[in-house]
């Protein structure tokens, strides 16, 4: 059972609850599920009721106990705990361990993509500024993933053109010719009416609703960082926070731990090297348990979460840095993903193997959604 598979499950588990007079709330729309915290045990780890809690005028405990049951009794789940205030703690069974399920989700493709903003024209209206520009183009293809449509707006008439200038207000179309992405939405007018076609997200021929422009006026970059090329100039203005302002320097550009971008870039190189050398021992991945993966499961089960906030909250910052988090997870793991001197593949090589294979997928999706190139080679 995969993580989607699990949020589902819960919700089903809410609904049953409702039905049956137990619950008086409104079912919510998704349940999180993650690893278990300190304190926690089992596969997973759920908060929904201590989000129901206040809804349904009990506590979290109370409301904690009326789900257990209705939990541990769907198929795939073989046990529920509650721990602390009130969360159910999952393990699953009677199938595959939750690491092999997950890797299996990962490997179908599309891994992250969801429905949050289903049928959604989303206008980003923007100044001419190279940072805002790259930041809206980036957000074109975060929501399409989660099945909205951004339409970029600008603010005013373009700035006066000077070959001269290296303003970083400016705009580079290399900044804007980013890897493995579908064409840019034009440039609407205020008074164009809504989009009726279908566009490159797959959204339906039919007549979809606009919502207000969403203003982006990230803090400037202090300088023109197209010198730093298109990967690390990318990466230089969407991994701050839009209020924050953008560091500009060849730190970017580092071959090093210290510079985050290349440690995302050199873990997905890690894992098509590891691959490549499995392949010379004779043996494959395949997804089994992996104990000693805690750390990188839980940022590949937060992978999907992270993808939908960074489109509903319009912060692509949320996913570079969380790119960063899986890459330092698969880092720390990946020594022990081929075995050593005369020893012999195993089935936990092999299962360490599809998980670090799983884990370069979603480094290169995540790299391209936000316009950097994921070589094999570094």
């Amino acid at each position: 059972m995969t993580p989607v598979e699990l949020s589902r499950t819960v919700l089903s588990a809410v609904r049953r609850a409702v039905d049956a007079g137990e619950l008086s709330v409104a079912v919510p729309v998704r349940a999180q599920v993650a690893p278990p915290g300190p304190g926690g045990c089992g596969d997973y780890a759920t908060n929904i009721a201590l989000q129901l809690a206040r809804p349904a005028g009990r506590s979290a405990a109370q409301v904690a106990e009326i789900l257990r049951p209705h939990l541990a009794g769907t198929d795939g789940v073989a046990d529920v705990t509650i721990t602390g205030p009130g969360f159910l703690n999952i393990r699953l069974g009677g199938g595959e361990t939750a690491v092999a399920s997950l890797v299996r989700e990962i490997g179908r493709g599309s891994y992250g993509h969801g429905d949050a903003l289903a049928g959604q024209v989303l206008p980003l209206r923007i100044p001419y500024d190279i940072r805002a520009e790259v930041v809206a183009d980036t957000l074109v293809r975060i929501i399409a993933t989660q099945g909205g449509q951004a339409l970029v707006q600008h603010d005013g008439p373009p700035p006066p053109a000077d070959p001269a200038s290296t303003d970083s207000r400016s705009t580079d179309p290399a900044l804007m010719d980013p890897p493995s992405t579908g064409p840019r939405p034009a440039d609407p007018s205020p008074a164009d009416p809504p989009p009726t076609g279908p566009s490159h997200t797959g959204l339906p021929a039919t007549p979809t609703p606009v919502t207000p422009a969403t203003p982006l006026r990230p803090v400037p970059a202090p300088e023109d960082p197209t010198p730093l090329g298109v990967d690390a100039a990318r990466w230089a203005l969407l991994r701050p926070a839009g209020h924050d302002r953008p560091r500009i320097g060849d730190a970017h550009l580092l071959q090093r731990e210290s510079n985050p971008l290349f440690r995302v870039r050199y873990a997905h190189a890690r894992t098509r090297a590891l691959t490549r050398n499995a392949a010379a021992l004779g043996f494959t991945g395949t997804p089994g348990d992996v104990p000693e993966a805690d750390d990188l499961l839980g940022a590949l089960a937060e992978y999907p979460r992270v993808l939908r906030v960074a489109a509903t909250h319009r912060a692509p910052d949320r996913l570079a840095r969380h790119l960063v988090t899986t890459a330092d997870a698969l880092l720390a793991l990946q020594h022990l993903v081929l075995p050593l001197g005369d020893e012999k593949p195993s089935a936990a090589h092999r299962a360490r193997l599809a998980l670090a294979e799983a884990t370069g997928t979603v480094l290169a999706g995540g790299l391209s959604l936000l316009g950097i190139s994921a070589p094999d080679y570094l």
